[in-house]
């Protein structure tokens, strides 16, 4: 008795169904996919006696050839085209190459370590996040858990928080186990094992705890409170013959715990923030003060030279009369010079943009109080920007606090960065900025350009790799 064979081809192959087979020499096509590794081109089909007449060497004794998995683009001789193909007999004894080689074991058994692996993990549950970067896009903006006015009512509760924590450790109700577990027929021993194991367990638990709070940073939360659901989860199920857990109320310590911790560090980077902006508030205000200190006393010197000339000619003479115009042009100088030092919210609103920094599209709204706008302009495109920001729009207004509340109200939904806003970035054109100035009609606009010059930044783009000539993509 001798098995018979079917020719099986793989995915992708253009075969002739009804049993077709491959004459001898034939080789498939090259446009047609290689077959994949291990594929077995005979399958058997049933058993039927073997013919004790020996082979001869005619085409339909002969075995065919095993198709190969190279792509041949010259047809061998005697290959039959596709719509005469001709039944050839199948291998007597194929060939283990044929069969699928001796490969398929190994390959068989890796499947198998495989699935084994897959169906441990699926018993252990599902895999923690723990790319910090793609949990917080997730989330978005940081929300408080237990919002506090300050970080030190943060520390203040966390302070009372690790106090109960260390009452459920001493009172040893931090981890719920079985009193009825038996050792070696003992219940005393059981109970005694069941103690020390609840101790090892709470240790390691513990261990995961604080090592979520070392590596906690500023909007992690939610990856540190999968690792510590995790772990319980992991304490539940290798404690599961002595019914040992963590204790609910513990886990729910700790998870608080941690997002105390989280929004202690957000309120800190907070107050850092905002204590960063106010020095450079009042280090703007003061530059602004002292330069109008400065303009004061030149006007006052000035006034002072123009006047002792006007006095030393006749009043009636040729030059008294141009000399009283510029002492009233002075005059009226002095006098903008000290509104300005009273009033503080006096200023210029301005609109820059850097192209080659943030890209196309982004504009900046800021506000200044300096005698010369462009000075902080040209602070702001220091060495912490690759090229220097080309102003759009310089808006003067009394109450330029006002404007600049008011356009950052308009673009609210456009910042580029919701979390900060006192980083005032928005996705907006110069020519959206200047429609919403004109409509507040509080100043004056001194200047406007609808497009950036970019000198550097244009200049510069001709010895950038070319895979970096377009630019910055936000």
């Amino acid at each position: 008795m001798s098995d018979n064979y079917r020719f099986n081809p793989p995915p992708g192959w253009e075969i002739p169904d009804g049993g077709w087979a491959p004459p001898t020499g034939w080789k498939p096509e090259p446009h047609w996919p290689p077959a994949p590794p291990g594929w077995q081109f005979w399958l058997i089909t049933s058993s039927a006696p073997r013919a004790d007449t020996t082979p001869t060497d005619s085409a339909d004794a002969r075995a065919p050839a095993a198709p190969t998995s190279g792509h041949d683009t010259s047809a061998p001789d005697g290959a039959l085209a596709h719509g005469n193909l001709a039944r050839s007999t199948p291998p007597a004894e194929p060939s283990p190459e044929l069969r699928g080689g001796s490969d398929i074991e190994p390959l068989r058994t890796r499947i198998a370590e495989l699935e084994t692996e897959i169906a441990s993990l699926r018993e252990q549950g599902a895999p923690v996040e723990l790319d910090d970067s793609r949990v917080l896009q997730e989330v978005g903006i940081y929300r408080y858990h237990h919002p506090l006015e300050n970080a030190a009512a943060y520390k203040a509760r966390l302070a009372d928080l690790n106090a109960e924590v260390t009452v459920m450790v001493r009172n040893k109700t931090a981890v719920l186990a079985s009193d009825m577990f038996t050792y070696n027929n003992s219940l005393a021993r059981g109970r005694k094992m069941t103690g020390e194991f609840s101790k090892l367990m709470l240790r390691a638990y513990n261990a995961e705890a604080d090592n979520c709070l070392r590596t906690l940073r500023a909007g992690n939360v939610v990856t540190a409170k999968r690792r510590l659901e995790s772990c319980a989860a992991a304490v539940a199920k290798l404690g599961a013959m002595m019914q040992m857990r963590i204790n609910p109320g513990y886990h729910e310590l700790r998870i608080r715990e941690l997002e105390l911790t989280a929004d202690y560090l957000i309120k800190v980077q907070e107050e850092k923030e905002a204590e960063r902006e106010e020095r450079a508030r009042l280090r703007e205000e003061r530059k602004a003060e002292q330069e109008l200190a400065v303009e004061r006393a030149r006007l006052d010197k000035e006034r002072e030279h123009y006047l002792n000339a006007l006095n030393a000619i006749d009043p009636a003479g040729d030059g008294a009369e141009e000399l009283t115009k510029r002492l009233e042009e002075i005059d009226q100088a002095i006098e903008t010079n000290d509104y300005r030092i009273a009033n503080i919210r006096a200023g210029y609103v301005y609109v820059i943009s850097n192209q080659g920094a943030f890209g196309p599209g982004v504009v900046k709204i800021g506000l200044t109080r300096r005698l010369d706008p462009l000075d902080r302009v040209r602070e702001l495109g220091d060495a912490s920007v690759p090229f220097p920001f080309d102003v759009h729009a310089m808006f003067f207004a009394e109450d330029a606090v006002s404007v600049e509340t008011a356009l950052h109200r308009a673009f609210e939904t456009r910042r580029v960065n919701h979390v900060n806003l006192r980083r005032e970035f928005f996705f907006a054109t110069p020519s959206e900025v200047r429609e919403a100035l004109l409509e507040l009609q509080a100043g004056n606009l001194l200047d406007f350009a609808d497009y950036a010059e970019a000198t550097q930044f244009l200049q510069s783009k001709r010895y950038w790799p070319e895979t970096l000539k377009l630019g910055p993509v936000l």
